[in-house]
């Protein structure tokens, strides 16, 4: 591009995503609180550990256990899928995997089989009343009909 004074100017480039919901606030060195808050924590459940076991088990030891403490938060501070953080694909799982049952049979609320059935109890009720009066020599109760609420 040619300035007036015939000087070509050099137009600075920006990338702008195109759904800005999965834009995250950083907060400080380019991470999220999120990430801020699992790494502080694996550093909180790794450094002691390597401290304190170091002259016990040797460096070398103590290297590896703390980096595989330090490793679930770090996981759960980076790793997102579908814009779902770890912890909600674990319970998903778990929910899936373990909770539910592994088959759900398709059952539907037929409201007009409900209708029918209750109309059979009703007459099935009436039976025994009748028959239960009859065994008494009274006259049977006379059943009101329930209004159904329509015009």
């Amino acid at each position: 591009m040619q300035s007036l004074f015939g000087k070509e100017i050099i137009m600075p480039f920006v990338s702008v995503p195109k759904d800005l919901g999965k834009v995250k606030t950083k907060v400080a060195f380019n991470l999220t609180k999120r990430q801020i808050v699992c790494f502080g924590l694996g550093g909180l459940a790794g450094i002691p550990t390597y401290i304190l076991s170091r002259g016990s088990l040797g460096n070398e030891t103590a290297a590896l256990l703390m980096i595989g403490l330090m490793m679930p938060f770090f996981l759960f501070g980076i790793y997102e899928k579908d814009g779902r953080p770890l912890e909600k694909i674990l319970k998903n799982y778990v929910d899936v995997r373990f909770l539910r049952p592994s088959q759900r049979p398709y059952r539907t609320d037929n409201g007009y089989a409900a209708l029918v059935r209750q109309a059979e109890f009703d007459k099935e009720v009436e039976k025994l009343e009748n028959k239960t009066a009859g065994r008494a020599g009274k006259k049977p109760p006379v059943r009101k009909k329930k209004h159904s609420g329509r015009g």
